[in-house]
C-alpha cells in the first residue's frame, strides 16, 4: 500500500450523494491541509441539502451532535458528501453525513475524511420552530 494513501473506504450505498466540492488553496492552512472549520461548514451545507427535502422551507442548524475528523482534506481533493436521515421529529430532523476524499493523483480511491451527526430545526418566518410537513399530513389524518 502506498504510504501516502489511507486505507480505501467503501462509499455508503444507503446514503444519498448530496454534494461534491473541490477545496482551493485559500481554504488551506500553512501545511496545505484544509481548515477544519471549512470542512465543518461544507458538512453542514451538505446535510442541509437532504434536510431541505423534508423541511420544505426555512431551517437552522440546532446541534452538531457528533463530528469526527478521520483524515485530513488536502487542496485539490475532490470531496463527496453523503447524507442519510437518522430521525425525523415533529420540528427537527437529524442526519448522518459522511465526507469522502478522492486524492488528486488517486481518482477512484475514496478515503473517509469526516463523519458527523447534525440536527436541523424547521423554522417559520419569525425564527420559531414549526412542524415539518410530513407531520402536518399525519396530524390531519
Amino acid at each position: 500500500m502506498n504510504p501516502v494513501l489511507a486505507p480505501e473506504s467503501r462509499l455508503p450505498e444507503d446514503h444519498a450523494l448530496v454534494m461534491k466540492v473541490l477545496p482551493m488553496p485559500a481554504d488551506a492552512n500553512a501545511n496545505g491541509d484544509i481548515f477544519g472549520g471549512w470542512v465543518m461548514a461544507q458538512v453542514d451545507i451538505a446535510g442541509s441539502v437532504l434536510a431541505a427535502r423534508y423541511v420544505q422551507g426555512r431551517m437552522a442548524t440546532v446541534a452538531v451532535n457528533q463530528f469526527i475528523f478521520k483524515q485530513p482534506v488536502r487542496v485539490g481533493d475532490i470531496v463527496s458528501f453523503y447524507a442519510k436521515v437518522d430521525r425525523v421529529g415533529r420540528t427537527s430532523i437529524t442526519l448522518n453525513v459522511g465526507a469522502y476524499a478522492e486524492r488528486t493523483r488517486h481518482q477512484g480511491h475514496y478515503i473517509k475524511v469526516t463523519e458527523a451527526t447534525i440536527t436541523y430545526v424547521a423554522i417559520d418566518d419569525d425564527g420559531r420552530p414549526r412542524v415539518i410537513p410530513i407531520h402536518e399530513l399525519q396530524e390531519t389524518m
